[in-house]
């Protein structure tokens, strides 16, 4: 292998590095759930590697009950997953793509994909052994 080719390996790792450091940045700095909408949501599903959905309403109670603990772990788990938020009422097109019936649903897209599913006002806690077991490999049911 010559000099140049080894030079030329060597740009394109450091250049690799240097995307996966900005988009570890870029993930760090949310802190908040997205708000994702018919036109923008299968674009931000493909975006991040670990992505929560909560399908909700504004006149729903239980919707209310679990949205501060969304915000709550959107902070706690800021650069490891990323929160969304689909108000149902506003984005049918979504709702009806993946089946939602009742709300809150939430769903864990990892890569893209469904990975978990949780119908109704769920605990942190409940919320949070769903995600932990998302971050360490333990994919349960739907991976």
């Amino acid at each position: 292998m010559s000099d140049d080719e080894i030079e030329a390996i060597n740009q394109r790792k450091m250049a690799d590095l240097q995307k996966a450091a900005a988009e570890k940045a870029a993930l760090s700095a949310i802190k908040q759930p997205l708000t994702l909408t018919d036109s923008n949501f299968n674009a931000e599903v493909s975006r991040y590697p670990i992505l929560v959905v909560d399908f909700w309403a504004p006149w729903c109670g239980p919707c209310r009950m679990v949205a501060p603990v969304i915000d709550q772990l959107a902070k706690d788990y800021s650069g490891r997953v990323v929160f969304g938020k689909v108000n149902v009422d506003e984005n049918q097109i979504i709702a009806n793509k993946f089946g939602i019936q009742s709300i809150p649903t939430m769903m864990v897209f990892k890569n893209g994909k469904v990975v978990d599913v949780m119908i109704g006002a769920m605990p942190k806690p409940q919320i949070e052994m769903k995600i932990k077991q998302q971050l360490s490999g333990n994919s349960g049911i739907y991976g």
